[in-house]
């Protein structure tokens, strides 16, 4: 009988164990609130949450909204967010995650702190372009930081200028310190040049742990949503470390093909993938092999 072992490690970080938790207490209460985007990239614990009332909403739709509850996700907002629940008497519960947070309050700071009529100085951030934390990132900048996705877009920095470098929390630590060594390379004489770590360590120590995993079982099933970036990291890391890897987002993506003869199977997945999700995963691999 083969051996079916899920990560430990694997499952919801932090910061959206208590997005959910708030919105789980908010909804036992009044049956309804609404969230400003999906609360976690991952559709089955989206559909979960919906089946007991939190309504997803575009930040279009939460213009026209007045005098509700809104709940911001741990990816965290940009100011003009907060200035529209204002202005439309909204009731913010706020779950961004500390960790963004931190580094959103850094990166204002940096762009504010300069002398009246002194240029703004130039920040880059290494992140996902479009992603929601990046965007709320962004917006402390008044729209004006640069993004750059990987090392080929450095080209995007003004070298003659002062940078400050920061980066998305869930990136890759490696990858940061190439940008660095770059724009190291890259700088005008004279030029200050500050690069800050801000990359979430609870969530970079997960490349290790789930290498370590993959490795020591002969077939891997990740479970992540499609939207998790998080998910297309961990999971290249999989199929990095065991190439019998594979991407499924519930068990009905399972091929029975993939278990035969396999003596240990591993499942693992995301920051957004919630446990029961991967539980499930699990008692159909059972059910599988048993038929």
């Amino acid at each position: 009988m083969a051996i079916i072992e899920i990560d430990k490690g694997s499952g919801f970080c932090f910061g959206v164990t208590t997005a959910i938790r708030k919105a789980e207490e908010e909804l036992e209460q009044s049956g309804h609130l609404y969230c400003l985007g999906d609360i976690v990239h991952n559709t089955a614990e989206v559909d979960r949450l919906a089946s007991r009332g939190l309504e997803t909403i575009t930040h279009e739709q939460l213009e026209q909204l007045h005098d509700v509850k809104v709940l911001l996700r741990a990816h965290g907002e940009p100011p003009e967010t907060y200035e529209t629940a204002r202005r439309n008497r909204i009731e913010i519960i706020d779950a961004t995650c500390p960790v963004v947070l931190k580094l959103q309050q850094r990166i204002n700071t940096t762009f504010n702190g300069v002398e009246p009529g002194a240029d703004a100085p130039q920040i880059v951030i290494y992140g996902k372009r479009g992603h929601a934390e990046v965007l709320g990132l962004v917006g402390q900048t008044q729209g004006r930081a640069t993004v750059i996705e990987n090392i080929d877009e450095i080209n995007k920095i003004d070298f003659s200028r002062d940078i400050y470098l920061y980066s998305q929390t869930t990136k890759s630590v490696q990858e940061f310190q190439r940008i660095v060594e770059e724009i190291k390379r890259c700088v005008k004489p004279g030029v200050t040049f500050r690069s800050f770590d801000t990359i979430c360590r609870s969530v970079a120590n997960r490349i290790p742990q789930i290498r370590e995993f993959a490795s020591q079982h002969e077939l891997i099933l990740f479970v992540s949503g499609a939207k998790s970036s998080n998910g297309r990291i961990l999971f290249n890391e999989c199929l990095d470390a065991n190439p019998d890897s594979h991407l499924v987002s519930s068990e009905e993506d399972i091929d029975p093909a993939w278990l035969v003869r396999k003596e240990r199977i591993g499942i693992c997945g995301a920051t957004s993938t919630p446990r029961w999700l991967m539980q499930r995963v699990s008692e159909a691999v059972k059910q599988s092999i048993t038929n």
